[in-house]
């Protein structure tokens, strides 16, 4: 049995096997079902979601299972039952356990005492799922997937903004095993996690990638395939991240940074805002390949979960 809590649950071979099966599913909807019967998947929320709750819901449907969605206020879990004691609940009822939560160690926690796997629908240190969407799209619109080896050898990625929240460290760690130049530009402030930097590069070394953390948001994007960025202000971190709006402003992903690209597509994960983090004239524009993006998610999953299952 597997779990995905972040993103290195996976080998580099393994994130390949599993993007080609999301892309082999966007292709033929209902090709896998592994849920067949219908067995019942709990997709359990502590955070408000758009994406990720339809996309999980849709693709256990999809699947063949039974996707139960549960807001966690409204569940025991809201009133402090621990979290082994749900993780033994819901792994005798249901064939998969699906969690968006806050600290990392709560998905661990959930992990080590099921009996089924856990998958992380984001936490407060990684967005895994997300990031595997991302290289779907990559692959969809930078040439492909490689045949053997690391998914996305030779493609390079740049990530503007906060460095320091769930993105940048699941792009670090996952474009790091599709074997990507990965660079994040963010003021010193936003850095990323020493850790997760460290991990990143060592991944990299492995699958020859690279690793960059720069304050100067030109070199991270000069000659790279894609640019990226999220919201400044991070669910359940919003007042942070309005007061660092100043800070964070050279960051703004706009047309001029796109063109220092190589004939670079832009994606964010969503929710964006407009004249924020990026400009409209980006996100809307013939660059922006977020709503191919968002649509991945569903495949990538789907890849995923039928991985695990398997």
């Amino acid at each position: 049995m597997r779990h995905f809590l972040r993103d290195d649950d996976l080998t580099s071979d393994e994130q390949r096997e599993v993007l080609a099966r999301g892309l082999a599913l966007k292709a033929d909807r209902f090709a896998e079902k592994p849920f067949a019967g219908p067995q019942t998947v709990a997709v359990v929320f502590d955070k408000s979601s758009t994406r990720t709750r339809v996309s999980f819901a849709t693709g256990i449907a999809d699947l063949g299972g039974s996707p139960l969605v549960i807001d966690a206020s409204s569940s025991q879990m809201g009133r402090g039952e621990p979290i082994a004691d749900t993780a033994r609940i819901f792994s005798s009822m249901c064939a998969m356990i699906v969690w968006r939560t806050f600290g990392q160690e709560r998905i661990d926690e959930m992990a080590a005492h099921s009996s089924v796997p856990v998958v992380n629908a984001l936490t407060d240190q990684f967005h895994p799922c997300q990031i595997l969407a991302d290289l779907i799209t990559v692959a969809e619109v930078k040439g492909g997937l490689a045949a053997e080896g690391p998914a996305l050898a030779g493609r390079s990625f740049a990530y503007l903004g906060d460095g320091a929240n769930n993105m940048a460290a699941s792009y670090l760690v996952g474009g790091a095993l599709a074997g990507m130049d990965v660079r994040i530009g963010c003021p010193a402030s936003h850095a990323p996690d020493p850790a997760v930097v460290a991990r990143a590069t060592e991944i990299a070394e492995e699958t020859g990638g690279a690793i960059t953390v720069t304050p100067d948001p030109h070199e991270a994007v000069a000659g790279v395939d894609v640019v990226a960025t999220d919201t400044w202000a991070s669910m359940g971190n919003e007042e942070a991240g309005h007061a660092a709006e100043g800070m964070l402003a050279p960051y703004q992903v706009t047309s001029s940074l796109m063109a220092e690209g190589n004939d670079a597509v832009f994606m964010h994960c969503l929710p964006a805002y407009r004249e924020h983090e990026v400009t409209a004239e980006v996100i809307d524009g013939p660059a922006s390949v977020v709503w191919q993006e968002a649509e991945n998610r569903l495949h990538a999953q789907k890849g995923l979960m039928a991985f695990l299952m398997s």
